[in-house]
């Protein structure tokens, strides 16, 4: 840090920007990958059914008895 209280930044080389860039595509690349793999698991109805059986019989029985109610009238 400068004596004006700014940081200062030493010029970089192209090679530099290029490895620099390189770098932030791949960590990128792998945040992007990590995500779609946590949004599938997230979204998988296996997932849900081993992880909240009750609850997952409860809400088939309850929109199982709202489906056979509409049809009635």
């Amino acid at each position: 840090m400068a004596a004006d209280g700014k940081v200062r930044v030493s010029p970089q080389t192209p090679e530099q920007i290029r490895a620099e860039i390189a770098r932030t595509r791949a960590e990128l690349a792998l945040s992007v990958s990590e995500l779609r793999e946590e949004v599938a698991r997230r979204a998988d109805w296996r997932e849900w059914v081993r992880q909240r059986p009750l609850a997952c019989v409860g809400a088939a029985f309850f929109i199982g008895f709202l489906i056979g109610n509409s049809q009635r009238r």
